[in-house]
């Protein structure tokens, strides 16, 4: 496919001034505006003046070059019996322009520094959460508050394939929103399990690197109520398009009560966890974590994708041994795609799923695992 060289340079030129907009934050701009959002922090309306005086002084340097070059050519031409000057190395012009650049550079150069230093100040922060990713899903983790869980796409693969109707966030809505207080500065302690990801919000002017084994850090303190969309912003597998993050900003009283209610689901699902649940109960809950979690991979009949991921119908995956089954859902499978859930879902969940699993699609296996069994096998494979 032949590309010509001008158009080319003219969308090059485009996305280094940030023109493209996201679609994590198209929803919020008229469809027509091509300059990158101002935000909703401090730091990202300093990070739009700094491009747009950028781009202004650019645009006069450019108006000032291309003009005395255009000017030279039509009143200087040859048709106009014009001959070349003769003068050569001119002091005082070296000297203009190499101190006016100088100059602008370091009026550029103040600001600049001042917003960067701001952007890695991330002492005395009002909250920390945890940010880890996972192929493909984020987990929050509000520390010194006993809260956490995983974000997913909420999106059922229908909508996401075109069979069934989908919004204009289909691919941007989550299962479990972020949520966090206004007017609080909040620190993202930004790490990966798995492969490398990017947790990127820009309305917040937040983009880090999540590197597992390693910690980035970045802060926002919002100024304005709303949700706020974002993604994965590192090619980090083949479901990379379909791990979205959504946060929710909220007043600081919504978010005390959020909070209260996930302490109270927290210390529910801990009861749960002693408790005995029929074949139907735990088939009923696994149906739900299995559309969440596996159904991305192993599709919602079960029969998975041949040659990628192994079909759970009749296979001995979810027929044959039920320490073998726990063991790959547990503990993943080395050289493959399959994740370890056990440190990405309860006990409960994988007993429901893992019970779902070997009862559906005409498995009918009739067992089942309860959720103390789970957790007594991974402590025994801690020991």
């Amino acid at each position: 496919m032949h590309i010509n060289l001008n158009t080319l340079l003219l969308y090059t030129g485009i996305m280094m001034s940030g023109a493209f907009i996201p679609a994590s934050v198209a929803e919020e701009l008229p469809r027509w505006q091509l300059n990158m959002p101002q935000g909703v922090t401090e730091i990202s309306r300093d990070i739009y003046g700094l491009h747009m005086a950028v781009l202004w002084v650019c645009v006069v340097i450019g108006v000032i070059v291309f003009g005395a070059m255009f000017i030279s050519m039509v009143l200087h031409h040859r048709s106009r019996n014009k001959e070349a000057a003769t003068f050569h190395e001119n002091f005082w012009v070296e000297v203009a322009w190499t101190t006016i650049p100088a100059i602008i550079l370091i009026i550029l150069f103040i600001p600049s520094m001042r917003t960067i230093s701001q952007m890695y100040d991330t002492q005395a922060a009002d909250i920390d959460i945890l940010v880890t990713g996972f192929q493909w899903k984020w987990k929050y983790e509000y520390l010194g508050e006993d809260v956490k869980f995983f974000s997913n796409l909420s999106t059922p693969s229908g909508a996401i394939y075109g069979i069934e109707n989908k919004n204009n966030h289909y691919l941007l809505d989550v299962d479990e929103p972020l949520v966090v207080p206004l007017h609080k500065k909040i620190r993202f302690l930004i790490t990966a399990n798995d492969v490398l990801h990017a947790w990127w919000v820009p309305a917040f002017a937040v983009k880090q690197d999540a590197i597992p084994g390693f910690i980035n850090e970045a802060w926002a303190r919002i100024e304005e109520p709303g949700t706020y969309r974002g993604q994965c912003a590192e090619l980090c597998g083949k479901d990379h398009g379909f791990m979205p993050i959504v946060v929710k900003a909220v007043s600081d009283d919504e978010y005390r009560s959020w909070l209260a209610e996930r302490k109270r689901q927290t210390a529910q699902e801990r009861t749960l966890m002693a408790q005995q649940f029929s074949l139907e109960q735990l088939v009923e809950r696994g149906e739900k974590v299995y559309q969440s979690q596996c159904m991305v991979c192993h599709n919602a009949n079960g029969k998975g994708i041949p040659g990628a991921f192994p079909s759970l119908v009749g296979t001995a995956i979810s027929t044959g041994l039920m320490n073998d089954h726990i063991d790959i859902v547990v503990n993943g499978r080395a050289g493959t795609t399959m994740q370890a859930f056990g440190s990405q879902l309860s006990p409960l969940d994988l007993a429901a799923v893992i019970t779902y699993e070997r009862n559906a699609w005409g498995n009918n296996m009739g067992d089942m695992v309860q959720a103390i069994d789970i957790a007594r096998f991974i402590n025994d494979a801690k020991q």
